[in-house]
């Protein structure tokens, strides 16, 4: 639950990533004479950073501390279950000397099915928050999609490639930074939610 952040991110990397390749995959091969942001003449190529456009785009912020917070409400439901339980099972122990056996059996079978429930409780938490973010990421992607969609055609690029710190590319020319723009148009298309 912990790294959900990271998670998000690297979901909304990859969503990226194939949002280019499955956009581009069918360009035109004879070579473009459009003019990137650099202005220089051939340019066909920008960027987005990714870093940025995560910290930028309020929608998508605004989504994912949403999904942090209904993170942290669960595990904030799910320790005081495990530490209401731990107390049942303590005073259980305290008791369980004076028991029958019957007793004894029947309370223990009431702390394991608290148990069983509690770990069922987890688990659809978990697989809640898993299937928002993939909603979201969905979501987002075809929000990306349909910006870079508009945003290419009136700039003419042919590609719009993604980059993150210690990712796959290792130098950009700043000059071709869009992600601005991108998140300018992300922004009026999708507003944050008022608060």
């Amino acid at each position: 639950m912990k790294n959900l952040s990271l998670i998000i991110n690297g979901v909304l990397a990859v969503a990226i990533a194939v949002l280019f390749f499955l956009h581009f995959k069918g360009a035109s091969k004879k070579p473009t004479s459009a003019v990137g942001t650099s202005g220089a003449p051939g340019t066909a190529i920008a960027y987005v950073d990714l870093d940025s456009l995560g910290k930028n785009f309020l929608y998508y912020r605004d989504k994912k501390a949403d999904l942090e917070k209904e993170s942290k409400n669960l595990e904030a439901i799910l320790a005081t279950g495990q530490q209401q339980l731990q107390s049942e099972y303590y005073a259980f122990q305290q008791k369980a000397q004076t028991m029958t056996q019957t007793e004894g059996e029947a309370a223990q079978q009431a702390l394991m099915d608290k148990k069983n429930k509690l770990d069922q409780e987890r688990d659809s938490g978990a697989q809640g928050l898993q299937n928002e973010l993939v909603q979201l990421n969905v979501e987002i992607y075809g929000k990306i999609d349909t910006a870079l969609q508009e945003y290419t055609k009136e700039h003419k690029l042919a590609y719009v490639l993604t980059y993150q710190k210690g990712g796959e590319i290792l130098y950009k020319d700043r000059s071709l930074d869009v992600t601005a723009d991108v998140v300018e148009l992300l922004n009026k298309m999708a507003p944050p939610k008022k608060k």
